[in-house]
């Protein structure tokens, strides 16, 4: 029984023996010092040799952040904001190669970093801006600027809702274990209980179907949306706009497992050890911006998002080993298509049309 094993069990025996799954996920990702982002300490990386469990567009190719820093160029100076914001930067990459970009643009680059040890790494990172570059754990009351999401909203905690023989529950963790005083190891368990929660839209048929909703996440969005007093948001993400997301089809879910840069479906083992994400429902996402009060201003595929906003320009002078390292940022089988941006704004001109969203946008989608 690790720590974290032991905290969980704790928390089963005071919950009588049933978590949420979405409760579960945020102890097993983020409980403090235990959870495996708060106590990992190199969980992004290339190769499964260097102990990292996945790779994200930024370690990647530097010249998606070089990309990326064009939209962000055009949104600071949209909204008159000198401050940059990015939720969970990882190893700092994203935040190293928009810094060297756009130098005094920038007066300030602010990281809202939950793990310490990340927190380590990023300032070693960013030695050569440490005067511009701070951390928070949470969200100030009022603030301005341009915010930076990569691979956020999908590690956000989710609730996992099942349709088994015409009948919708709510999908638990438990603990067979819980009847030992003196557990040596955490022994979970699925655990259903009958749920009045459904999907935002109908599921067609009548066959069993396991999917997500996303309460966390629109409850963030909505934080950021009353807390953002003008700026501008750029997200990006793996998922769908609703109707792909709740495809009939789609009938078991999209939940995944990451662990040595090999891909699992059982998110009950190695607790701690591994991540745990599900796609995100963009639709959703940006209805509950909408309904906050923020503006959606364009939404495209990572690959469209880059084209404009100058990647191949950028890879014009690049190696082909370069070249061919950011050419799966694009690629439809790679990046290019399943991953996705959305971009929100608060207090932008409503004709503004963002550099990355001007071909391909499929706003019309959501």
């Amino acid at each position: 029984m690790t720590p974290l094993h032991q905290l969980i069990n704790r928390v089963l025996t005071q919950s009588h023996g049933w978590l949420g799954f979405d409760r579960f996920m945020a102890l097993a990702l983020y409980a403090p010092n235990l959870g495996y982002y708060s106590a990992r300490t190199q969980p992004i990386g290339l190769m499964a040799s260097s102990g990292s469990d996945f790779v994200t567009a930024p370690q990647m190719s530097p010249y998606f952040s070089r990309a990326l820093a064009r939209s962000v160029q055009e949104a600071l100076l949209e909204t008159q904001t000198d401050e940059v914001w990015e939720f969970g930067a990882g190893t700092a990459q994203m935040a190293y190669e928009i810094l060297s970009t756009l130098g005094d643009a920038i007066k300030r680059y602010v990281i809202v970093e939950v793990s310490s040890h990340l927190r380590d790494v990023q300032a070693q990172q960013l030695e050569p801006f440490k005067d511009k570059v701070v951390w928070l754990d949470q969200l100030p009351e009022h603030f301005s600027g341009v915010v930076v999401g990569n691979e956020v909203l999908d590690a956000m905690p989710v609730k996992l809702i099942q349709r088994s023989s015409g009948t919708w529950y709510e999908m638990g963790v438990g603990s067979a274990s819980l009847s030992n005083s003196e557990p040596s190891q955490l022994d979970l368990e699925w655990v259903k209980k009958e749920t009045m929660l459904r999907p935002p839209v109908e599921i067609s048929g009548e066959h069993d179907y396991l999917t997500e909703i996303h309460p966390q996440g629109e409850a963030f969005i909505k934080t950021l949306a009353d807390r953002l007093q003008r700026g501008a948001v750029f997200l990006i993400d793996y998922g769908f706009p609703e109707n792909e997301y709740y495809h009939e089809q789609r009938s078991s879910g999209t939940l995944m497992c990451h662990q040595g840069h090999l891909a699992d479906a059982n998110p009950l083992v190695a607790v701690g050890q591994k991540d745990i994400t599900a796609h995100v429902n963009f639709t959703g996402i940006a209805l509950s911006a909408q309904d906050a009060g923020m503006t959606v201003l364009g939404y495209t595929t990572q690959a469209h998002f880059l084209i404009n906003s100058g990647l191949l320009d950028l890879l014009e002078d690049a190696s082909q080993a370069e070249r061919a390292m950011a050419q799966k940022l694009i690629t439809e089988h790679e990046m290019g298509e399943l991953f996705k941006v959305l971009a929100l704004g608060v207090g932008v001109r409503p004709e503004w049309e963002p550099l990355g969203f001007q071909l391909g946008d499929r706003s019309h989608t959501l």
